[in-house]
């Protein structure tokens, strides 16, 4: 046997282990957890998927995170199936040598399963992650009827490394005291909801005395991202900063062109002795 194919044999083992070990582990089958799943998982990874979101910085000038879009309209039966997927795609940019934030999303009746939880830990650890690669995003508020699983299991998270995120942040007096009570790394603010609105910027204002970092999303409208700015916001994406790429092409973004190019745009506010702007 050549040392290519030997070498080739390693890696496909230790790639599967941590698949495998998730696998005994759970029982439920609305996991996903069946062979077939697993060979889905291989086959959709070869075909490097169009479905990273680059996340950059307010003014596009660094690429701060990825967001798994697939994770967002999953069935219950995918999940588990895709949260691999987004693990996995995380694992591959850190050892390509970039420290990109991976956010998964899942839904928060999810999270109030105990077994779920279980298989969220056994990927977790098993990929070996750096703490702060990996971030969790939470759909919505959990039901009344299971809040206290869905924050039982989200502080198990935490306790493993994850960061915490909730999408689709509206600034609620339930968000607020939910980001207060779990100490959220992150809230998400959907951006075209403030296009006639005005923005919320004394939620905003709460939030960051929490030390919690504010995403601008669906940028899409030259309004939306400079709405994002006059709040400043820490992070923005959608497709007016860059479409989703897939793993591949993610490993190369540095930063968006289109939301630099916007800024340059505006005057700056301090001109030198000259004259010139800075």
């Amino acid at each position: 046997m050549s040392p290519k194919s030997r070498l080739y044999t390693l890696v496909q083992a230790w790639k599967n282990k941590p698949f495998q070990e998730v696998r005994d582990a759970c029982g439920e089958q609305w996991l996903g957890l069946s062979s077939q799943a697993l060979e889905e998982h291989q086959s959709w990874s070869q075909r490097q998927a169009i479905s990273h979101e680059p996340i950059f910085n307010a003014e596009g000038t660094k690429l701060t995170g990825s967001l798994f879009r697939p994770l967002l309209t999953a069935a219950d039966t995918q999940l588990l199936r895709l949260f691999m997927e987004g693990l996995d795609t995380t694992s591959y940019w850190y050892r390509s040598g970039r420290f990109i934030l991976g956010i998964l999303s899942v839904p928060a009746h999810a999270i109030a399963s105990s077994a779920y939880v279980d298989a969220l830990s056994d990927l977790i650890l098993n990929s070996r992650l750096p703490v702060g690669l990996v971030c969790l995003g939470i759909q919505s508020l959990p039901n009344p009827e299971n809040d206290a699983a869905c924050k039982e299991g989200l502080l198990r998270m935490r306790r493993l490394g994850v960061l915490l995120h909730l999408m689709q942040f509206t600034g609620t007096a339930d968000e607020l005291l939910f980001l207060e009570d779990m100490q959220l790394d992150g809230i998400h603010l959907e951006m075209s909801q403030f296009r006639h609105n005005a923005l919320p910027v004394a939620v905003i204002a709460q939030a960051k005395k929490r030390q919690t970092q504010i995403y601008a999303s669906n940028i899409t409208l030259v309004q939306d991202l400079e709405n994002a700015k006059a709040v400043a916001v820490e992070h923005c994406y959608g497709g007016l900063m860059m479409p989703p790429v897939s793993r591949h092409q993610t490993l190369h973004i540095n930063d968006s062109r289109i939301a630099k190019a916007i800024f340059s745009l505006h005057p700056h506010q301090h001109p030198n002795q000259n004259g010139d702007k800075k």
